[in-house]
């Protein structure tokens, strides 16, 4: 009876102990992807489009009348604030929330928002829901507000503004980018930017980089598109030269 307790405990610590090895494995890579990135600083870009840089990730913020539309919704309620103070908006203004995706560092600080409406497209709904885990079996958070899912193509329009969704799953199974007025490109995690061209999103973080990669080729033919904006790699604004040389 003491072996077989005997060696159940030390089965219960090694599994214990892979888990360890595992996660400060991964946190550690991570980390040092992490530094990789570039995100935008905080300020205007055009006339009518902010970003806010919190951390190593950045929300856009895009002003039509009176009101914004966010693309995604940061990593930390403390950097966001910091953020929309500096550009003195008020949360309050912001009525939608356009998510890329739903990992932690683009959902954190929906709080801030309690008057925006939310749009995820509906293959991003089976990892909200938790039907669908993000790395082994970890799951992301759930949204804990009412949300609205989007169809691939499918063309909305908020604050006079028409938004296209277009589905690129590969860094999660739903990710979504925003072609805004035909002009606006807001590409989450969907690809980065390298000297001013666009290349795959890193492979670390994506949970199926070969999709991801094709998925890149429907971003690559809008022919009145001026931007692209990145969560991570900051912007151009010069699409052509940017998407030309893409080839996956």
């Amino acid at each position: 009876m003491k072996k077989i307790i005997k060696r159940t405990l030390w089965g219960i610590g090694a599994v214990i102990a892979l888990f360890v090895i595992l996660f400060a494995w991964y946190g550690i890579h991570a980390s040092s992807e992490v530094k990789k990135m570039s995100p935008a600083e905080t300020g205007q870009i055009t006339d009518s489009i902010y970003a806010i840089k919190d951390s190593f990730v950045n929300i856009y913020l895009i002003r039509s009348g009176n009101g914004y539309v966010a693309i995604d919704g940061g990593n930390s309620i403390e950097g966001i604030k910091a953020g929309l103070i500096k550009l003195k908006i008020s949360p309050d203004d912001v009525v939608a929330i356009l998510f890329t995706h739903t990992d932690g560092d683009h959902v954190k600080a929906i709080s801030l928002f309690p008057k925006a409406s939310i749009y995820i497209s509906k293959q991003e709904e089976q990892m909200v829901t938790g039907k669908k885990s993000r790395f082994l079996f970890f799951k992301n958070s759930e949204l804990n507000r009412a949300y609205n899912v989007l169809d691939d193509n499918q063309v909305i329009n908020l604050l006079n503004l028409k938004i296209k969704g277009i589905l690129v799953p590969g860094h999660t199974p739903g990710s979504m980018c925003y072609l805004i007025n035909d002009k606006y490109l807001f590409t989450g995690d969907a690809l980065s930017l390298k000297a001013g061209k666009i290349s795959g999103f890193n492979k670390f973080f994506n949970m199926d980089t070969k999709t991801a990669l094709k998925s890149i080729s429907k971003l690559t033919n809008f022919e009145n598109a001026e931007y692209i904006f990145t969560a991570h790699h900051g912007f151009t604004n010069n699409y052509k030269d940017a998407v030309k040389d893409w080839e996956k």
